[in-house]
């Protein structure tokens, strides 16, 4: 299939996409949509809940297998839109729609990618194309319920926007529970032992916490204290005040690594992490799909968002078209020569890495 044509036919399912109401864990209607697109290209495929993922016509055990990811949920439009967030409208060159940023441009655009190679031959690695779900709440039936079904994957792409730079690393995520304890009483009376107020010591902890071990490409570790909560009325000095903690980790640190230290050294009476599922990971700057990526022009950088990528225990690279300051945003747009470009990109990425 000629180039232009499965531009065009990416963009024409991004406005499919905006168009159809696709909330992380309701996304049955856009996995449709993908499914009509494999239909339609005569491409075998397969779904698993609303994850719809297909491999190359020549997929071959002994070969190595590279992942395309990207997801088709969206979350909630926020108050600020002055447009409606399921209309598909182009505006001066800008797509406009929930979701056409982050990430359904990066989807349509590994898609048509991945058609556009579907039939090649002799390629170094096997093609894994995957649209999963719930990826804005790092949810169970997304990629982490699509891995085991899936071949082992080698290394992977994840389509989030990067204006088509290589993001070779991106932090992971834990969030804390934390609690201060004190004495309850009457507001009234004499109180030595308030939670409150021993919180005020233990938040000038934990913004000025620093860990050693800096990173080349993700910086330092970020510890941000988010939420704060205690009491119930006016008059009673609470017993207990809870804090909320985002850890941004760098590749220098596992998960558990940082639970540990935090448990051992933050000035509090509680403190659990929700999860250490959300790793950092990485690509080696010598890995043959960051070396393509460089000799065309590609700059390399640390991500300090959060993406699928935490799911994967493979090396992985972050990279599509649109920018990341867009996701979440109000009127939310990609601008169409940004697709088109992506697309182009992507293609000569792979058949310079993979030939």
């Amino acid at each position: 299939m000629q180039l232009k044509e499965l531009q065009q036919q990416a963009i024409e399912l991004l406005k499919n996409l905006i168009e159809t109401q696709s909330f992380s864990g309701e996304e049955d209607k856009t996995a449709d949509l993908l499914e009509k697109w494999f239909k339609e290209h005569q491409i075998p495929y397969n779904r698993h809940l609303n994850n719809v993922w297909a491999v190359n016509q020549d997929f071959d055990k002994a070969k190595p297998t590279l992942l395309l990811n990207s997801h088709h949920d969206t979350v909630k439009p926020n108050s600020a839109y002055t447009r409606d967030p399921f209309k598909a409208e182009i505006v001066e060159g800008k797509l406009f729609g929930l979701g056409s940023n982050d990430a359904g441009g990066c989807l349509v655009s590994l898609l048509a990618t991945f058609t556009y190679l579907y039939y090649a031959e002799n390629l170094t690695y096997n093609i894994l194309f995957a649209g999963t779900a719930e990826e804005e709440i790092n949810g169970k039936n997304g990629i982490a319920a699509l891995i085991p079904e899936i071949p082992p994957i080698d290394v992977a792409i994840v389509g989030e926007p990067t204006l088509m730079n290589l993001a070779v690393a991106e932090k992971g995520l834990i969030v804390f529970d934390a609690v201060v304890k004190g004495t309850p009483s009457h507001a009234a009376h004499p109180n030595t032992d308030n939670s409150i107020y021993k919180t005020a010591k233990v938040l000038k902890w934990f913004e000025n916490f620093k860990l050693d071990k800096v990173s080349e490409t993700l910086g330092e570790v970020k510890v941000t204290v988010t939420q704060i909560n205690a009491g119930s009325q006016h008059n009673v000095v609470p017993a207990k005040t809870h804090l909320v903690i985002d850890v941004r980790v760098n590749d220098k640190y596992s998960n558990k690594e940082i639970q540990e230290i935090l448990q051992k050294e933050a000035p509090v009476d509680e403190i659990t992490a929700r999860s250490l599922r959300l790793n950092s990971s990485s690509i080696p700057l010598n890995h043959e799909l960051v070396k393509a990526g460089i000799d065309l022009g590609m700059a390399t950088y640390g991500s300090p968002t959060l993406s699928d990528q935490a799911m994967l225990s493979c090396p992985s690279l972050k990279i599509g078209p649109g920018d990341s300051t867009r996701s979440h945003s109000a009127d939310e747009f990609i601008y169409v020569k940004e697709i088109e470009e992506g697309i182009e990109k992507y293609i000569k990425l792979l058949e310079k890495a993979l030939k």
